[in-house]
This record gives C-alpha cells, structure tokens and sequence, in this order.
C-alpha cells in the first residue's frame, strides 16, 4: 500500500469518528515521515523480537535451561516459570510435553 491509498484509509477513518484529531495526526505524520509498513515487509509487533530472542539459559538451568531462558525474556523470576511447567504438568499433563517441545526446538544460547 502506497502512502496516499494510507492517507486515505485514515481520513476514512477519522471521518467515521473511529480516529480522534490527535491519532488522526500521529498516523498521518508516521504516514508522511515513511516510517510505516511496507506491503513486501510488514515491521514485526513488539513481542516478536522477545520470541526471536528466546534462548535456552545456560547458567539458569535444571533440565534444559528452558525455564531460565523464557524468564530472561519476559522479565519474571525463573521459579514462575518452574510453577507453571509444573501446575501444568500436575493439572493437564501438558507442561512436559510443552517443555520437552521447546527444549527441542528453541537453541541455546
């Protein structure tokens, strides 16, 4: 999409009242200093580079390091993660097969 098919979406909108003066102007200016998306690449949402940069924890580890490496990339103590696999694991049965999946498949660090 072509910056003016863009503005014209966001005049639409604003026009429909679904945009407000002040986001009416914000979008038009990112519009207008082509910080938008391109049609062939769309820039990534904000937890894409979280999941991108998932890695398995070398220091923090017990199994696999699985645990270690989602609480470095959400922020939350690894023995959060530890209780969920393990509630999950107790309650459903699903925690050790979604542990194992991604001791598989996310790399170390």
């Amino acid at each position: 999409m072509n910056d003016a098919e863009e503005l014209n979406k966001l005049a639409d909108l604003h026009a429909r009242g679904v945009l407000n003066d002040e986001e009416f102007a914000k979008a038009k200016a990112r519009v207008l200093s082509g910080s938008t998306a391109s049609a062939a690449g769309a820039t990534p949402g904000p937890n894409v580079g979280a999941v991108n940069g998932l890695r398995r924890s070398r220091m923090d580890r017990w199994l696999g390091g699985v645990c270690g490496g989602i609480a470095r990339a959400t922020g939350l103590d690894s023995w959060v993660w530890r209780l969920i696999f393990t509630v999950l694991f107790l309650a459903f049965g699903s925690g050790i097969l979604l542990y194992i999946l991604l001791w598989i498949f996310v790399p170390e660090e």
